[in-house]
């Protein structure tokens, strides 16, 4: 049986709230999560050692709390390419991106057929500035790019 809503509530199930109201075990499980997130230590127990708080209360808010990004600062582009099937061409790609500025954060790539791949990779471009708008023109520009667009993008470039 799921439960009822309240008139008025979120249908998402989601709020944004100021942390100052929240109790100190959800800002607790959140500074835990940061330091397994940065690799400040390397398990559970650890965090939760470092930041006071109990390992039944940390699981029991790991899976609801989450720290909301800065929708402006936070960019993540999507951009597919086809790649000649040459050694180093993907290796020049991500060394180009590297030097934009721009984090990879997921790369994907079909088995090449006819000797093209096609590389599909999210980018997140927060750092990039202004060169966030000519990363698909540059990619296009590099020895074994046959092409490259923006399939998907977090907000606008």
């Amino acid at each position: 049986m799921e439960p009822k809503q309240a008139a008025g509530w979120s249908e998402s199930g989601f709020y944004l709230v100021n942390e100052q109201i929240l109790p100190e075990g959800i800002l607790k499980t959140v500074q835990a999560k940061e330091l397994l997130a940065r690799g400040e230590v390397k398990t559970i127990h650890e965090a939760v050692e470092q930041v006071g708080l109990s390992r039944s209360a940390f699981y029991k808010y790991k899976d609801g709390v989450f720290p909301l990004n800065k929708l402006d600062k936070e960019r993540i582009v999507t951009i597919s390419m086809n790649l000649e099937h040459r050694s180093g061409i993907l290796s020049r790609v991500l060394a180009l991106i590297a030097g934009q500025e721009g984090n990879v954060l997921t790369i994907n790539q079909s088995i090449p057929l006819q000797g093209m791949a096609n590389v599909v990779i999210s980018v997140e471009t927060s750092l990039m500035g202004d060169k966030a708008k000519e990363l698909v023109q540059l990619l296009e520009s590099q020895d074994g790019v046959k092409k490259a667009a923006v399939i998907g993008q977090g907000s606008s470039i």
